[in-house]
């Protein structure tokens, strides 16, 4: 008996157009409601404790109050009121607490080498006379500009650790992850998010800059008032190590299941709050005491690393510098689209609209062009990824229905993550039934 049987087709009454009784998955609202002033719904989670995730998990979308305004757009707002002499004074002194003397690193900016970690750890380095150790975790199948970015990262004059995990087990926890909860990026999530601190810890660097806040984006308003990252999002408690998960799956049960023992799980776990907290770790965003925009990083990722876009628009949207690093965004983005109704494009829309870059009517039209695209241009080599044989495990027929990954079987897969309350079925078609378009 297999472990993952192939998806059941989904019953298309479901989806008829006039059911107006439709159910919701993943514990949103039935009620779609759109942002007055950027492309996103409430329908957008928030960000949630990525080790606590299963397939029942309910997510919390982002909160439009009742003026119909997001907290992304009034975090926007709220920014233009904030007194960034005194927020980069904040920053002098938090820099001089946790310079080190010796010349040795004192502080950890992570990243890929994108325009975000490249300007943060440059900066850091150059204009607040800190001593930063950039911490990579690998990505899944690198894209030729993303791999020259990283190299360049480093040339331009960042010591770099890059942890790159045991690719066969994460090949496989990116499958399960996409099989259980359609979120194939939620393996490289885990490492990316808990890393850092680990070798934090291990190195005796007690201070840890991330870029901007997620509040920025999606999380609540009140947390951008708060400079330091939540504890509950990177660490656990002792007693919650038996429920931790990773692609929907408990530890144990990956060990009995598929063989992955708890050593090989071990990069992706979240360190001991205990041992956090005698370590006095601080995780704190780079972005609550400089202001953050995303055009400015790029030219400023340009000028002092040598930055490059990739040379064709990104899958789904019209930008080619935003996550640029893993051939896997592209599907990640269009589970997003699937499982949420918001595609690639409604995240760079929203943000060039909140930046002034582009107006609301603009976005609109790039929405409309965009949000449906499926993400073709590197579907045989992901395909490819989430394929297994006995070569790669003997008892690969117990693990699943059908080990190989092609066109027919992520469509069946996908479609039975479409939510009816999002989606209406019609004529051979899938449409959401309420777009910002």
């Amino acid at each position: 008996m297999t472990i993952i049987k192939y998806p059941q087709k989904i019953d298309l009454k479901n989806y008829d157009k006039s059911n107006l009784n439709t159910k919701s998955f993943f514990g949103l609202s039935k009620e779609i409601i759109f942002c007055k002033k950027c492309a996103m719904s409430n329908q957008k989670p928030i960000s949630s404790v990525e080790f606590k995730s299963n397939s029942k998990s309910v997510k919390k979308g982002i909160y439009i109050a009742s003026d119909g305004i997001c907290d992304p757009c009034k975090v926007n707002e709220e920014k233009k009121l904030v007194n960034w002499s005194d927020r980069e004074k904040q920053l002098i002194d938090l820099c001089n607490k946790y310079r080190k003397k010796d010349g040795s690193y004192d502080c950890i900016v992570p990243g890929s080498g994108g325009k975000d970690s490249v300007y943060a750890s440059h900066i850091l380095k150059t204009k607040y006379n800190m001593n930063p150790l950039t911490v990579t975790w690998a990505p899944n199948i690198y894209t030729d500009w993303g791999w020259k970015n990283f190299n360049s990262w480093i040339n331009s004059g960042s010591d770099n650790f890059l942890v790159t995990p045991n690719g066969k087990v994460r090949r496989l926890l990116t499958r399960l992850a996409l099989e259980k909860l359609l979120h194939p990026f939620q393996p490289f999530m885990l490492g990316q998010r808990n890393m850092p601190a680990k070798i934090a810890m291990q190195m005796n660097i007690k201070l840890v800059l991330y870029g901007e806040n997620e509040a920025e984006y999606n999380n609540p308003k009140k947390e951008f008032g708060d400079p330091k990252r939540k504890l509950s999002i990177w660490s656990i408690k002792s007693d919650e190590e038996k429920d931790l998960k990773i692609s929907g799956f408990k530890l144990n049960e990956l060990e009995e299941n598929f063989g992955i023992s708890k050593n090989e799980l071990s990069l992706y776990l979240p360190p001991k709050e205990e041992s956090v907290l005698e370590k006095e770790i601080d995780l704190q965003y780079l972005g609550y005491y400089l202001k953050w925009d995303q055009q400015g990083k790029y030219y400023y990722a340009v000028e002092n690393s040598g930055f490059i876009p990739s040379p064709m628009r990104t899958s789904g949207t019209y930008s080619k510098y935003n996550s640029i690093d893993d051939k896997m965004d592209d599907f990640h983005f269009y589970t997003t689209l699937i499982k949420f109704g918001i595609g690639r494009v409604n995240y760079d829309v929203s943000q060039e609209i909140r930046n002034g870059d582009i107006t609301y009517d603009e976005g609109k039209m790039l929405v409309k062009k965009y949000l449906y695209e499926y993400p073709k241009r590197f579907e045989d080599i992901l395909f490819n990824y989430f394929s297994f044989s006995k070569k790669d495990f003997p008892l690969i027929d117990k693990f699943f229905d059908q080990p190989t990954m092609n066109k027919s079987y992520f469509d069946e897969l996908i479609n039975s993550f479409r939510s009816p309350h999002l989606w209406y079925h019609d004529n051979g078609e899938w449409i959401l039934r309420k777009t910002f378009f």
